[in-house]
C-alpha cells in the first residue's frame, strides 16, 4: 500500500492507493481535511488509517509499504523548509508513525509532486493551449500558481524524465509593459523586493485591482474572504470593468512569465500551467492573450509559438505524483533530482 497526499496551509488531501499488477496505482480511500484541525503531519496521518479501517471493515488495517507527500516547501537534505504551514515536520518521527524505514518515506515540494504525475495523468488531466510540436526528450517545464508561484523543470537523462526543484517564483518579476511598470513601482512602495509570486498568485490578483482603482471594493474586500475567487468570478462574467481589466493584467503577466520559464530551460518538451486558479479560468487562459504575452519574446517569438503548452486540471496531481513518488522509492528509482545544501 502507497499512502499519499498533498499538504497545504490551508487544507490536505489524503490518499491511498494499492499498486495494480501492471505497476499503476490504483485508489482505495481518500480524504480531504482542514490543516487548522491538527497539531503534525503524524496526527493527521494516524486519523486517515484509522478512519479508513473503520469505513472499511472488510480489508481489515493494512500495511503501508511506503509513503509520499508534497508539501508547499524546499526540500533540502531531506527537511522541509514549508510555507505557510502550521507544523514542523519531523521525517523520522513520521516514519516512525507509518511504521516506514526513512528511506521509504519521501518529502517533495508539492510543485515537484506535480511534476512527477505528469506522464501518469490521463489525457483528459490536460487542456491544450497550444498543441505545438514536442521536441522528443526535450526539457518540460511546470509552473503553478495558486497561494504562491511555483516552478519545476523536467530533465531526460537518457532513460526517464528526471525533476528538478526551483524555487524561480521568488525570482524578481520583470515588467514586459508600461503598465506593468507602473505596477511595479506602486508595489516597491510596500515590498523591498517584488517577486514574480507577489503578482502570479492569489493576492496577487487583488494587489492589481488595487492598483487599477482603489476607490472599487467588493464584499470579500471587507470580510476577509477570497477577494481572488470574486474579482474573477466578476471578471468572467463581465460583472465589473475593474475586474475585467484586472483579470487581463494578471493573464498576459502570467502568460509572459511562463515564456521566461520556457526560455530559461529551453523547453521544447512542452510547458505545463497547474496549480488551483487556472482551471478555473480556463476560459480567460484559452482566449488568446496568454499565448500571445507566452510568444512574445523578440527573436525567439517562432520557436515559443511551437512550445506545446497545456494546463493540469486534475486538482489531485500532487497526490499522484508524490505516489508514483513513493512507489519509485520502494523500488529505489527517485526521479526527482537530489537536493544538495549550499557551501
Amino acid at each position: 500500500m502507497i499512502l499519499a497526499g498533498d499538504i497545504g496551509g490551508t487544507k490536505c488531501n489524503l490518499v491511498m492507493f494499492q499498486e495494480r499488477q501492471d505497476g499503476a496505482l490504483r485508489p482505495l480511500f481518500r480524504h480531504r481535511y482542514r490543516t487548522c484541525d491538527f497539531a503534525r503531519l503524524e496526527d493527521l496521518a494516524e486519523y486517515f488509517c484509522n478512519q479508513l479501517t473503520e469505513e472499511n471493515a472488510s480489508l481489515g488495517r493494512m500495511s503501508i509499504d511506503a509513503a509520499g507527500f508534497g508539501v508547499a516547501g524546499a526540500v533540502v537534505d531531506g527537511q522541509l523548509h514549508a510555507n505557510n504551514l502550521p507544523w514542523v515536520l519531523d521525517p523520522r518521527g513520521l516514519a516512525r508513525k507509518l511504521d516506514l524505514v526513512p528511506s521509504k518515506l519521501v518529502l517533495l515540494n508539492d510543485v515537484v509532486a506535480t511534476a512527477c504525475s505528469l506522464d501518469k495523468l490521463p489525457p483528459e488531466d490536460l487542456a491544450v493551449l497550444n498543441k505545438g510540436v514536442a521536441v522528443p526528450n526535450a526539457t518540460k517545464a511546470l509552473m503553478a500558481v495558486g497561494t504562491g508561484l511555483g516552478e519545476a523543470f523536467l530533465f531526460w537523462d537518457g532513460r526517464q524524465y528526471r525533476v528538478v526543484p526551483s524555487e524561480g517564483g521568488v525570482g524578481n518579476f520583470s515588467p514586459r509593459t508600461d503598465r506593468e511598470i507602473q505596477l511595479l513601482m506602486h508595489l516597491r512602495k510596500r515590498v523591498p523586493n517584488v517577486s514574480c509570486e507577489e503578482i502570479l498568485s492569489g493576492r496577487g490578483i487583488r494587489t492589481i485591482h488595487e492598483f487599477l482603482d482603489p476607490g472599487v471594493t467588493h464584499p470579500t474586500f471587507q470580510s476577509g474572504g477570497d477577494a481572488a475567487s470574486e474579482i474573477t468570478q466578476l471578471a468572467q462574467t463581465y460583472s465589473c470593468r475593474v475586474c475585467v481589466a484586472t483579470l487581463d493584467l494578471w493573464t498576459e503577466a502570467y502568460g509572459a512569465e511562463a515564456g521566461n520559464v520556457a526560455l530559461r530551460a529551453m523547453a521544447l518538451g512542452g510547458v505545463y500551467v497547474a496549480g488551483g486558479i487556472a482551471p478555473k479560468l480556463l476560459a480567460k487562459l484559452k482566449d488568446g492573450a496568454f499565448f500571445r504575452a507566452f510568444c512574445d519574446k523578440a527573436k525567439l517569438s517562432d520557436v515559443l509559438a511551437r512550445v506545446p503548452v497545456s494546463v493540469v486540471l486534475n486538482e489531485e496531481a500532487p497526490v499522484w505524483g508524490a505516489a508514483y513518488q513513493a512507489l519509485a522509492a520502494l523500488r529505489s528509482q527517485p526521479l526527482v533530482q537530489s537536493q544538495r545544501r549550499a557551501g
